[in-house]
Parts: structure tokens; C-alpha cells; sequence
């Protein structure tokens, strides 16, 4: 198989397993299912994809780059690792705790669009007339999803939902705005951002008090949610942008996430697709499909 095709499917297989995530999220955070708080459930994605990536740098002979990591080296990693994973995800999961899948999945989306917001006073680009059309584009989605599609009214079902699962997107864009100088190798900055992050969340959780053992169905559970949407899936996805003659060529693949998570979601969580959901969310990958142009 030719490298491309092989992008395209490592592409693919990527976008796959990130559109399960957001009913692998609601399964381990949902009361009617398995009841895994926040900080637990993030602990243990965290330490299994940090355990994935130190495989995959052993096998890949990658693992001896640790050795040469400087004291600045170490210190740039807990700090963004302090961004994502542990600030990024823990505010996402809280909003699926709160929000049907349908609703904090698409709104999690605006990221790119928060990423351009925030790179003007952090990177002091310019906004240009395109980007305003494209933001407020996006955000109109953002508006018919938490309003159900009563934009006039401005009732939303739960503005600390959708505060949240919005505001999940400023973390995430702040790791690859202060990510973006970092010319070490991917998976060795993954690595050590899941790594510090495991660290975080697990003082925390004594603070809280919420260390406790997992059953067995919570452990498979939360296995799946660090192999499937940190780990492996990242390796995956990384694997497709090396093969692929530009960036470009399987980039585009990942406005398909939104749409195929809903289908997950409606077959797997049994949640009944409203039509706001589908036209916000057209909204939202819209807008950003007209920024990147």
C-alpha cells in the first residue's frame, strides 16, 4: 500500500476511536452507569496513556531521549501538562457530567476557533475579516445546541454545562499556542505531559479524598477512554500527518468526528439526536472549515 493510502487509513482509524470518545466519556461519568467521579476517572486514562507512550518509546528505541532531558526540558512539560491533560480534561469531563453527550461533544469542537482568539494577544497575530465571519459562524452553532434550538429565547438547558464544555476549548488551545515552539519529539512531549499530569491529579485526589480501587468494569472502562482517546489514538494520528504528502491531504478527516460521535452516541448511549444538535454542530465545523480555507 502506498504511503498516502496508508495515511488515509491511520487517519481514519484515528477519527474512529475519537468519535467513541464521547460515549466512553458519558458511560464512565454517567450516575446511571458507571458513576466514575472526574479526578478518578481522569487519574487512570492518564497513567494508561502515559503507560502506552513509555511502550511505544521503549519499542521504538525512543526511550533513551530521557536521559537527556534538562531541568528547562522537565519544567516546560509540567506546564503543559498542567494545561492539558489535567486542566483540559478535567473541565471537559465535568461538563459531560453535566450535559448529554450530543450537546458537550460538538461544543468541545470550538477549539480551533478559541485557538485563533486567543493567538492575538498571546502571538499577536492579526484577525482578519474572514476569521470574524468564520468565529461568529461557529458560535451561532454553539448558540442552537445550548439554547435546543430556542435561539431567541436564550434559555439554555445549562449555562454550567455549556460554560464548560465551551470552556474546555481555552486549556486546550493555550497547550498548542505555548506547544508550538517545543522541537522535542511528539511522543516523548506526550509522554511527559501525561506523566506530570497523573502526578497532578493524584495529589489532588488526596487532597479531595477520592482515591479509591477501581471494580473491574470501571477499570476496562477508563483502560479504554487512556488507550482510545489519549493514547494509542494520538500515536495513530501522528503516524497518518508523517505519511501523508501535506498535512492538508488527511487533516480534514477530523470534521467528521462531531458527526460520526453522533451516531456512536445515538446507537451506543440511546440519546435521541435532536435536530439543533445537527444543525449546531454543522455551524460549529462550518465555521471552522471557512477559518482554515
Amino acid at each position: 500500500m502506498e504511503k498516502q493510502k496508508r495515511a488515509y487509513v491511520c487517519a481514519f482509524v484515528a477519527v474512529l476511536f475519537w468519535s467513541t470518545s464521547a460515549s466512553a466519556f458519558k458511560i464512565c461519568l454517567s450516575p446511571e452507569r458507571l458513576n466514575v467521579p472526574v479526578l478518578p476517572l481522569l487519574f487512570g486514562a492518564s497513567l494508561v496513556a502515559s503507560a502506552a507512550l513509555f511502550v511505544y518509546l521503549l519499542l521504538s528505541g525512543k526511550a533513551v531521549m530521557l536521559k537527556a532531558l534538562s531541568m528547562a526540558d522537565l519544567a516546560r512539560s509540567a506546564f503543559l501538562g498542567l494545561l492539558s491533560p489535567f486542566l483540559y480534561y478535567i473541565v471537559l469531563f465535568k461538563a459531560y457530567s453535566i450535559l448529554p453527550a450530543q450537546e458537550a461533544q460538538p461544543l468541545n469542537f470550538v477549539w480551533p476557533l478559541t485557538l485563533v482568539l486567543l493567538s492575538i494577544p498571546i502571538l499577536k497575530h492579526k484577525i482578519k475579516r474572514r476569521d470574524i465571519i468564520a468565529i461568529l459562524i461557529s458560535f451561532s452553532g454553539v448558540l442552537v445546541i445550548s439554547t435546543k434550538g430556542h435561539i431567541l429565547s436564550f434559555r439554555f438547558t445549562d449555562p454550567l454545562g455549556v460554560a464548560l464544555a465551551t470552556g474546555s476549548s481555552i486549556p486546550w488551545a493555550l497547550y498548542w499556542i505555548y506547544n508550538v515552539k517545543d522541537k522535542r519529539d511528539e511522543v516523548l512531549r506526550l509522554f511527559l505531559n501525561f506523566t506530570f499530569a497523573s502526578v497532578y491529579v493524584f495529589a489532588l485526589m488526596l487532597v479531595a479524598g477520592e482515591f479509591r480501587i477501581p471494580s473491574l468494569k470501571v477499570a476496562l472502562a477508563v483502560t479504554y477512554v487512556g488507550l482510545f482517546e489519549m493514547g494509542i489514538t494520538f500515536l495513530i494520528w501522528l503516524k497518518a500527518l508523517k505519511l501523508s504528502k501535506t498535512t492538508a491531504n488527511v487533516a480534514s478527516l477530523i470534521y467528521l468526528v462531531p458527526f460520526l460521535s453522533l451516531v456512536v452516541i445515538y446507537f451506543v448511549l440511546g440519546e435521541k439526536i435532536l435536530p439543533s444538535t445537527i444543525i449546531g454542530a454543522v455551524f460549529i465545523v462550518g465555521g471552522i472549515i471557512l477559518q482554515r480555507l
